[in-house]
């Protein structure tokens, strides 16, 4: 009999995040990687793990993540939004609990393009009266 496998498309910025999540002892892979080896910051770590926490499943579940694009906060958040949905498929009754956290929220927020006339989205030269 084959394993049941859940999937979720995790985005935030410009990251995607594919998740599979498969029964087994609660690893993470990243891109292959260990997650321990594919982000340095402790507080990374935590934003992946979140959503497994709040519902209890972190030892019932493999996490198997491809990501791309985006920086590794941005990464971090498309992770954790891509295993929240999977979660959706494992048990909708984690629905309330997800969507009170916020984890099903896509975040809106991008990077905002430049101006001509101005170095940034924002930043002008300098002013000077004289």
């Amino acid at each position: 009999m084959a394993e049941a496998q859940y999937y979720g498309t995790g985005r935030r910025k410009k990251s995607v995040a594919r998740v599979r999540l498969v029964p087994g002892q609660g690893n993470i892979i990243i891109n292959q990687r260990h997650m321990d080896d594919y982000f340095g910051m402790k507080t990374l770590e935590l934003i992946v793990k979140q959503p497994l926490e709040l519902t209890g499943t972190t030892a019932q579940y493999d996490v198997l993540v491809n990501v791309h694009g985006g920086g590794t906060t941005g990464q971090a958040g498309a992770i954790r939004h891509g295993i929240s949905r999977a979660l959706l498929q494992v048990d909708g009754d984690y629905r309330q609990a997800l969507k009170k956290a916020g984890f099903l929220t896509r975040d809106p927020r991008m990077k905002e393009r430049k101006k001509y006339g101005l170095k940034k989205a924002r930043k002008a030269s300098q002013f000077s009266k004289r």
